[in-house]
């Protein structure tokens, strides 16, 4: 079986939720701390062997790709007032072996559709698809090695998945599944936010997957649906009766970055591990929380 060698950005959004901040600024490139979300996204996707980067992207989103470019003058600049280590992180965002490729999604029809527009690169070979929205933080390896690894012992698509709160399952694609063993289930069925009564579990996808190339065809073939958008999810289902699907819970906290709340913990959680911040962060922290705060 191929490895997987690329991987799919979807960050043609609007982010809505995020305006006025997001008018003129893609939501990826907000940052937490001082790397935009995409940069994480797009790191963890190189320790997990993967070498080339497709971002679907809209108008307005000319800032992704300046971002992963070089910086000609801002590197003079840092290279005259010899800002080494500045310079460093300028020149470094990604490893040089690494390859960027940018695709216009002309029309925001949804996640599957974005998906569909990677086609032309992916071809005939396995692939990741990372939601910058979902920042997941792990310890030790990063959420896409963990799935890298389950593929290479099982060749088939991979679905990162998570228990979530029972009154939050309609804000997701839930699957029914069966366990196989402590982190990793096959998957039977998979709904597109289902109403609570409806749901067959809790176990939500969110915004990690390795799939087979075969759902290219399905997303060709999947007509409109939640939202009057082409869902990832209804070409999943359609999968799942040709092939095998796995979900894997992954090792790692996920901070949905899509919301302003999740946005937030984010910040105020990898502030307090940052180096140059964390001692200075948890002491105004510390200080902050021991007195009666009334915004």
């Amino acid at each position: 079986m191929k490895p997987i060698r690329k991987a799919v950005f979807p960050v043609a959004g609007l982010g809505t939720r995020f305006l006025p901040a997001t008018k003129a600024n893609p939501k990826e490139m907000l940052p937490i701390v001082d790397k935009p979300l995409i940069q994480f996204a797009a790191e963890e996707a190189v320790a997990a062997g993967i070498d080339v980067l497709i971002f679907i992207i809209g108008r307005n989103k000319n800032s992704i790709p300046d971002h992963f470019d070089k910086a000609f003058e801002l590197e003079a600049k840092l290279e005259e007032g010899n800002k080494q280590d500045m310079l460093s992180i300028v020149r470094n965002i990604l490893p040089s072996h690494v390859d960027c490729v940018y695709i216009r999604q002309a029309e925001a029809l949804g996640l599957g559709h974005a998906v569909l527009c990677a086609q032309s690169v992916v071809g005939d070979e396995p692939f990741a698809v990372l939601l910058a929205d979902d920042l997941i933080h792990c310890a030790d390896r990063c959420c896409l090695s963990q799935m890298v690894d389950i593929y290479n012992q099982n060749h088939c698509s991979i679905l990162g998945i998570e228990q979530v709160e029972q009154e939050t399952v309609n804000r997701y694609g839930i699957i029914d599944s069966t366990l196989i063993s402590d982190r990793l289930s096959k998957v039977n069925g998979i709904v597109e936010k289902p109403p609570l009564d409806q749901a067959p579990s809790n176990l939500a996808v969110v915004g990690r997957y390795i799939l087979m190339p075969r759902i290219f065809k399905l997303l060709e073939q999947t007509q409109r649906g939640a939202g009057n958008e082409i869902q990832l999810t209804d070409a999943i289902a359609k999968l799942l009766k040709e092939e095998s699907v796995l979900g894997y819970q992954f090792s790692g906290k996920r901070f949905d970055c899509g919301s302003k709340s999740g946005y937030l913990q984010a910040t105020v959680e990898l502030a307090l591990q940052h180096p140059e911040l964390k001692k200075d962060f948890r002491v105004y922290l510390e200080n902050l929380l021991s007195k009666e705060f009334n915004p």
